[in-house]
């Protein structure tokens, strides 16, 4: 996985149960996989540039939505809609509040059903089902226990994720090695990091695709509860389908 120096992961492999692997890798230049962007608040017109991971940018087919809590350019919560030259395109007021940074996908996935949408891909988190599963990934972030939570395609692509941005990097190079690799059939992965922090995830399925749901956790939550929040998740998200 590509994670910073000072991070240790612990890999639990299933269904076998059998392999624990213990991984320390180099820096992998996270800061230069950013862009800075300049986003306008749409109620006040305060301006900022915020940071965003390229790499969530270059996997949109159409534009990325990203959802600014208050704090970040204003005191303000919006939306901004991110074009593939990293240009602010539109924005979007939202009756919500937020204590984290949302990336929200831009039609990169393509499944049954949903394929065409006026001649334009459909975009996953604009559709009923996806919105209630991020509203209850959005709901679950609590800064205590869940520090934030994704939902991702088993090659990597973002529908949804308020994972900092560095995990969220990590993350997606991780399922990448992974299909390089030929991995996906794990069906769990649970990481511990040096400082105790830890990433839970899990595949499941939702209209016959794939796909792979991650929590992160705060160094006060063990492992073993951490598994017992992201089963408990996993159903409350199964239930709707």
């Amino acid at each position: 996985m590509y994670i910073n120096e000072d991070l240790i992961f612990f890999f639990l492999i299933y269904p076998q149960l059998s392999e624990i692997r213990l991984i320390k890798e180099q820096d992998a230049e996270f800061d230069e996989q950013t862009k800075e962007v300049s986003i306008k608040c749409p109620e006040c017109g305060n301006m900022n540039k915020i940071s965003i991971p390229a790499k969530i940018i270059n996997q949109s087919k159409q534009l990325t939505t990203v959802s600014i809590p208050s704090g970040l350019v204003c005191q303000h919560t919006f939306q901004a809609f991110i074009d593939k030259n990293f240009k602010a395109r539109a924005y979007q007021k939202v009756d919500y509040e937020l204590s984290k940074m949302e990336f929200l996908d831009g039609g990169s996935e393509i499944i049954e059903g949903f394929e065409e949408k006026e001649g334009e891909l459909s975009s996953l988190s604009s559709i009923p089902l996806f919105q209630e599963i991020i509203n209850i990934l959005r709901s679950s972030v609590d800064d205590k226990e869940i520090l934030g939570t994704g939902l991702f395609t088993i090659k990597g692509k973002v529908i949804y994720s308020s994972l900092p941005q560095s995990t969220l990097f990590n993350t997606i190079r991780e399922f990448e090695v992974r299909e390089e690799k030929h991995l996906l059939g794990l069906k769990k992965m649970l990481l511990q990091l040096k400082n105790d922090q830890k990433v839970c995830s899990q595949y499941m399925e939702i209209y016959n695709t794939k796909f792979v749901l991650v929590l992160f956790f705060s160094a006060y939550v063990r492992l073993g509860m951490g598994i017992l929040l992201l089963t408990k998740l996993t159903q409350q998200i199964e239930e709707l389908i």
